[in-house]
């Protein structure tokens, strides 16, 4: 066979793993003459495509049906792709391209109940730096990436902030739980969160949520400036290209939302 022929085959039969990956469904499988038809295929061409997928345990076949399902070899690779992720690497270049657009601070955040921690931080070197370090801790109710997870997280952790306490770091702080709750709901909403100088008087930030191959939330990504540059028109501006990163980099952790 050439190396043309070689890498047409490869292509197909990649096209027909895809296929079972996005049709197969829970436990019922795609069929032959499915597949067939759907790749415009025969089936014993097919067959022979398959073939050594189901040898290598990335496809399997119901002795019953016929139907062809996922193997658990691709449940292998899977693990050993995931295990190879680190979430700072993954988030690298969504950052800097984040910082780039929008001219502002970037910040990469975890949820450390009832606190958020920095694990990255991307700064404008032409603007005014922001006071934030990473490794640094702060409450979660008071900030866009903390509301961010918040969001999506179960009631109890919302819970757990509030009787952690939530005393007013600003004027604008929300301190009261039942505020929170609603701001929480809006957040879902929109899909974005916004820091109103909730934390700091003169900063405004806006924050999206990350999500892994579980669509956990487990961590957000935010842009912070100053009120002057981040106004409330901007804020809004900024949210869809938050949360388009934060989308882009869910995605390359396997999040299928």
């Amino acid at each position: 066979m050439t190396e043309r022929n070689q890498s047409s085959s490869l292509r197909r039969a990649l096209a027909v793993l895809g296929h079972v990956r996005e049709h197969a469904g829970v436990g019922r499988g795609v069929s032959l003459t499915t597949l067939a038809e759907d790749l415009e295929l025969s089936k014993s061409t097919v067959l022979r495509l398959a073939t050594p997928l189901i040898e290598a345990s990335l496809l399997a076949r119901d002795r019953d049906t016929g139907a062809f399902r996922l193997g658990h070899g691709a449940l292998v690779l899977g693990q050993a792709y995931l295990s190879t992720l680190d979430l700072r690497a993954v988030a690298s270049e969504e950052a800097h391209r984040l910082m780039r657009e929008a001219q502002e601070t970037v910040h990469l955040c975890v949820y450390d109940a009832p606190h958020v921690v920095y694990i990255d931080k991307v700064e404008n070197q032409t603007n005014l730096r922001m006071a934030s370090r990473v490794g640094s801790r702060m409450p979660a109710y008071c900030t866009a990436v903390g509301k961010a997870i918040l969001a999506w997280l179960p009631d109890a952790a919302m819970d757990a902030a509030v009787e952690a306490g939530m005393p007013a770091l600003t004027p604008h702080t929300i301190t009261d739980p039942e505020k929170l709750r609603a701001e929480l709901v809006k957040i879902r909403s929109r899909g974005y969160a916004v820091d109103d100088r909730e934390n700091e008087q003169e900063v405004r930030c806006v924050a999206a949520p990350i999500f892994d191959h579980s669509n956990m939330v487990i961590a957000a990504m935010s842009v912070s400036g100053l009120t002057s540059r981040i106004t409330p028109t901007r804020a809004r501006e900024l949210g869809g290209t938050v949360t388009g990163a934060c989308l882009r980099i869910s995605r390359a952790l396997g999040s299928t939302r």
